[in-house]
């Protein structure tokens, strides 16, 4: 008996099964295109082995940690560095200890699922991880990152991944894309441009973020029209390391579109940190259209993240810093939200606007029909609490009768974590091959027409999506 049941996500149904296994197995072995991820391309430059087995599953992944601290674990304990730099545990075999001591916690969620599929498929190994197989697990696990097999670039094409896209702020030199693109490898692994850092009144450091960036950029940030060149500037050098996008993860999907001089002087009291909180708002949203007109200078597909209430536990802020497993979802406006950016770029058949939410309620209200009547708007696939089985079924149930299949992109993983990348895929693949099979089970599709949506939901839509 392995870790993974072969008809996992399968309806129960004996014939629908047998169609979503025909469906899945049209696509189970199609490259991996993963757009959107918050992996290290250092990992990618350096090509060294990940350090042990704790460093590669525990340490950078929110998911695994946030939920052993629900549990009243601390994040010390797990080897999560302080923001002080004050003690916290460095063997990796302790936690891997506790890791697996807890390993039940994730018993029916996403996690154990993308877990069990890399220690099973990536590391064979077939009993279940808890505290009595932890060491027999770390030692098998520690053995093979010794392996020229299990170092990153060995790995990259081991997971047929075609093409990678990291994050980087826009104060970021990108070294570690300057390394991969000089060296002989041929892997793709490309970056996309974030710069809240310097888009966000209420960003930590933002004043000094804005003068790095005009020192960066060599142009006079002091003024609108050198705030805005220098964006064009990074993006451009961004494009440059291979960027398709851009990323926006603002607290709402609030836009704006003031006459110019009115920006202006929004922008003279963000800069001078003289803005009210609805200036904030308001510059955030005034941001999201100037980079929605650049998209159609440059190219650059727009990603909108909105709805995450970031950092909501003070005490683990301070302490730990950002991405620490308490960003909580909140709820988000669309339809007036997004109207002014809409009015000013929302027709133009040239931009690839892409949405996200952690608020499945605007699904059926705001975002499919939304999308299902702009063209330059398009649906990201479900989000962070949502990567899972039942939140690609309640997306596909909740939009597809609106906006289609078409008004999508895909499957993005959005991960730290990188050995669960070919399992967050294979969960989309199969989901949505369960999705097509009650389509064609139930007469609305032709088992042909779910051959081809497979593929396309798989493959094509998101390469089209980012412009890949």
């Amino acid at each position: 008996m392995g870790l993974l049941d072969p008809n996992r996500l399968f309806p129960a149904e004996p014939g629908l099964r047998a169609i979503a296994q025909r469906l899945y197995d049209g696509v189970r072995d199609l490259p991996i295109v993963s757009p959107h991820g918050h992996c290290d391309p250092r990992w990618f430059a350096e090509n060294t082995r990940f350090p042990n087995p704790a460093e590669l599953f525990v340490v950078p992944d929110h998911y695994v940690f946030r939920m052993l601290v629900s549990q009243g674990v601390d994040l010390a304990d797990l080897g999560v560095p302080r923001s002080d730099g004050g003690a916290a545990e460095s063997d990796p075999r302790v936690i891997w200890r506790r890791f697996a001591a807890h390993m039940h916690l994730f018993r029916g969620t996403p996690s154990a699922i993308w877990l069990n599929h890399a220690f099973e498929t990536v590391f064979g190994l077939t009993e279940p991880l808890n505290a009595d197989t932890a060491d027999a697990y770390y030692d098998h696990i520690d053995a093979k990152l010794a392996e020229p097999e299990f170092r990153p670039r060995a790995l990259f094409d081991q997971f047929n991944i075609e093409a990678l896209a990291t994050t980087e702020g826009a104060l970021d030199d990108l070294q570690w894309h300057r390394a991969i693109r000089d060296s002989d490898w041929q892997g793709r692994v490309i970056t996309t441009y974030r710069p809240d850092a310097v888009v966000d009144p209420d960003f930590e450091g933002f004043l000094e973020n804005l003068e790095a960036f005009g020192a960066l950029t060599g142009e006079d940030i002091t003024t609108w029209e050198g705030y805005l060149n220098a964006h064009r500037k990074r993006r451009a050098y961004f494009k440059d390391f291979g960027a398709t996008a851009s990323d926006h993860g603002h607290p709402t999907a609030r836009t704006e579109d003031l006459p110019q001089i009115e920006a202006a002087a929004l922008y003279q009291m963000v800069r001078t940190g003289q803005a009210t909180a609805e200036e904030a708002e308001a510059f955030r949203g005034q941001m999201l259209t100037e980079m929605a007109r650049m998209s159609l200078e440059d190219g650059l597909v727009l990603q909108i993240h909105p709805g995450s209430r970031r950092n909501h536990s003070a005490q683990v802020f301070a302490g730990y810093g950002r991405d620490k497993g308490f960003d909580i979802p909140g709820r988000t406006d669309y339809v007036a939200a997004l109207k002014p950016m809409l009015d000013a770029v929302g027709m133009e058949k040239d931009l690839n606007i892409i949405l996200f939410t952690l608020d499945e309620t605007t699904y059926g209200r705001e975002l499919a029909p939304l999308a299902g009547a702009y063209p330059a708007l398009r649906l990201g696939p479900p989000w962070w609490f949502f990567d899972s089985a039942e939140g690609i079924r309640r997306f596909r149930e909740t939009t597809t009768e609106t906006c289609g299949f078409y008004n999508t992109v895909g499957f993005n993983d959005d991960t730290r974590a990188f050995c669960s990348i070919p399992a967050r895929h294979d969960v989309s693949r199969r989901s949505d091959c369960a999705f097509l099979a009650q389509l064609v089970g139930t007469g609305r599709l032709s088992e042909g027409e779910a051959t081809e949506v497979a593929y396309d939901l798989t493959y094509r839509l998101v390469k089209e999506g980012y412009r890949l």
